[in-house]
């Protein structure tokens, strides 16, 4: 099993592009172990008032919870952190974070030509 972080981003451009989750990740990881930050569920909790249809209580029942780090406050932050200290892949179209990420010796998967995933890695 790939660990896998999913950013509020990567996650509307996942639904957006109806792509099926199981599927979608197998072709590019195998099975993956999703892991949702605190403060990315409250950003997509929010995202979701304005954005139906955003399978939020899937992700929920998908993912395995991860607490905030202590000392960081941004969520971009967190994930890059997370990414290269843990070898997790950031599930991401933020271009921002994609640098950051492979800067920092991370890896993301992105939705590419909005059909399908597509691994990137340092």
């Amino acid at each position: 099993m790939v660990g896998v972080l999913v950013d509020a981003c990567g996650w509307v451009a996942l639904i957006e592009a109806r792509l099926n989750l199981d599927a979608s990740m197998k072709q590019v990881v195998g099975v993956a172990d999703l892991k949702l930050l605190e403060c990315v569920d409250r950003e997509l909790e929010s995202v979701s008032e304005k954005q139906k249809g955003l399978l939020l209580e899937l992700l929920r029942k998908r993912c395995e919870i991860i607490q905030d780090l202590e000392g960081v406050r941004h969520p971009d932050e967190m994930l890059v952190r997370l990414s290269s200290e843990k070898g997790w892949a950031v599930l991401t179209v933020d271009t921002e974070l994609k640098r950051r990420l492979i800067e920092e010796g991370g890896s993301y998967i992105e939705v590419a030509s909005g059909r399908y995933l597509r691994l990137v890695e340092a």
